[in-house]
């Protein structure tokens, strides 16, 4: 028999929520202080209503829902699913405001896409949009990328209790410390050395290719939040295509790669375990992976002389991998190259790095290498028990920080969430084919979509259907949080219909 959700229930999810929504309103006094600082009167207003309607549906919901009740599992992961809806929603309302996009839908997508660190977007003339709404898409991938609920355990809730379940709801499996408020502030602490480093180092090279000292940091500082945190956004709307750099597509290369690793593994480098890359299942398949892709991609657009010197090859080819892979969405080509000059094996190779991803604990999303890990150990478990004698013993145990012994509970879990994103990418892939798109077409574009990546084949435009556009929204949201808050919601509503 399934229960119906009780009243308590629903006043402790709309009381956390509220407090969310809160801290995503306060987050908008930093465009605000930067549309002042740089005379920008009208986005400082577009704003401004967005941080009002936020913290009055924030207010209203901790003020009517307030209970002092811990959360336990199914409303934490309920809280955090609702969470990132209603973050697309109301950070969409200052965008839809600015004018360049063409309807509230639209502004949600890239708020959506933002928020999730996918990149992929809607939005109309992008080299005229106002500095202040520029930062505002690139803040929210930095705060996507860390984690909305880390944003919230980080600076603006104090004492919130349930904390772990919202944490591990976003997709976070591992703490960094014993303590999840820790582990949170950690995050933060690495992403703002890597924030002052990496805009530093954009900054300088974007001097010397002959940009003005405020908009070369001003965009290095953009450019900086997408790449570690693999979002995708850039302020150009040519992307890293804009800049004609090889200096400036290094430096975010290292960045795309930084943000592709496990934040664990960021604190063992820290800590001086400098050899824990070279062990760590996950960086080791990860590197793997990448090497396998690049040679199949090389191989082919060398079969077809696309680009016949290797340095062009290595920016072109090499960049768009990496790009794929650690789910970033950085293009240093043009979207129509990819099926104008790019053979299929190609593109093959490119969907299979963005379906792969980064780490877990991450920035990315996708499948995550560590599973991708996992798997593998268990297919030559599997085959080293056909080949040795019966009544042999074989175990087999992975590095992962320490040394972990496999089971099957661990196989299971890692082949589950695998499939569930083997079928989103496909899914995805049939409502491109309905609307007239080639099925290969379909397939990057979805994967894209759902791996939250960003790279784009041309699909992605103002003018494709509403559906197609609530059908990438949806695995943008459903990929980030990696669907088991997804599906708790769902069992939730279901509940609440069919409960006695």
């Amino acid at each position: 028999m399934i229960l119906r959700p009780r009243l308590e229930d629903i006043r402790s999810i709309g009381y956390y929520l509220g407090k969310i929504i809160i801290a995503i309103g306060l987050t908008m006094l930093l465009p605000i202080a930067f549309a002042i600082f740089v005379g920008e009167i009208n986005p400082a207003l577009d704003f401004l209503i967005g941080i009002e309607i936020s913290l009055i549906i924030g207010l209203v919901l901790t003020k009517v829902c307030f209970t002092e009740r811990d959360l336990n599992w199914m409303q934490g992961m309920v809280v955090v699913s609702l969470s990132w809806l209603v973050a697309a929603a109301l950070g969409a309302i200052p965008l839809y405001l600015s004018g360049h996009w063409l309807s509230y839908l639209d502004a949600c997508f890239d708020a959506m896409s933002g928020f999730a660190t996918t990149g992929l977007s809607l939005v109309g003339d992008l080299d005229h949009l106002s500095l202040t709404h520029n930062l505002w898409r690139h803040l929210i991938m930095f705060i996507g990328g860390q984690g909305i609920v880390i944003v919230a355990l980080s600076f603006f809730v104090r004492g919130m209790s349930g904390a772990f379940k919202m944490y591990v709801g976003e997709a976070r499996e591992e703490r960094i410390l014993p303590n999840v408020i820790h582990t949170a502030r950690f995050i933060w602490l690495v992403s703002f050395v890597y924030l002052a480093l990496g805009t530093l180092a954009l900054g300088i090279t974007g001097i010397f290719i002959g940009m003005k000292p405020f908009n070369a940091f001003f965009q290095g500082l953009c450019i900086f939040m997408a790449a570690f945190d693999t979002g995708g956004f850039a302020p150009q709307s040519q992307s890293i295509l804009y800049y004609h750099s090889f200096a400036f597509e290094i430096i975010t290369v290292i960045l795309m790669v930084l943000g592709a690793l496990n934040f664990k593994l960021h604190y063992c480098l820290w800590m001086g375990r400098r050899r824990e890359i070279f062990d760590n299942i996950e960086s080791r398949t990860l590197f793997v992976s990448i090497l396998v892709v690049f040679s199949i991609v090389a191989g082919s657009l060398s079969h077809y002389g696309i680009y016949p010197q290797a340095l062009v090859l290595f920016r072109k080819g090499f960049y768009q991998i990496i790009s794929g892979h650690t789910g970033t969405g950085f293009q240093t080509m043009y979207p129509g190259q990819f099926f104008g000059e790019w053979g299929h094996l190609a593109l093959i190779g490119t969907i299979c790095a963005m379906g792969m991803g980064g780490a877990v604990c991450s920035t990315t999303g996708a499948i995550k290498t560590l599973r991708i890990g996992i798997i593998a150990k268990a297919f030559i478990e599997d085959v080293k028990r056909v080949i040795l004698p019966e009544k042999a013993i074989v175990v087999q145990k992975y590095h992962h920080v320490k040394d972990i012994f496999l089971d099957d509970k661990q196989v299971r879990s890692a082949l589950l969430i695998t499939l569930a994103y083997l079928i989103i990418y496909v899914l995805g892939a049939c409502v491109g084919l309905l609307f007239g798109h080639p099925f290969l077409n379909s397939l990057f574009e979805s994967t894209s979509a759902a791996a939250n990546v960003g790279l784009s084949c041309g699909i992605t435009n103002p003018q494709m259907p509403a559906l197609l556009k609530a059908t990438y929204m949806l695995q943008m949201w459903a990929g980030r949080l990696e669907f088991m808050s997804i599906f708790t919601l769902i069992g939730f509503f279901v509940a609440f219909v069919k409960g006695r």
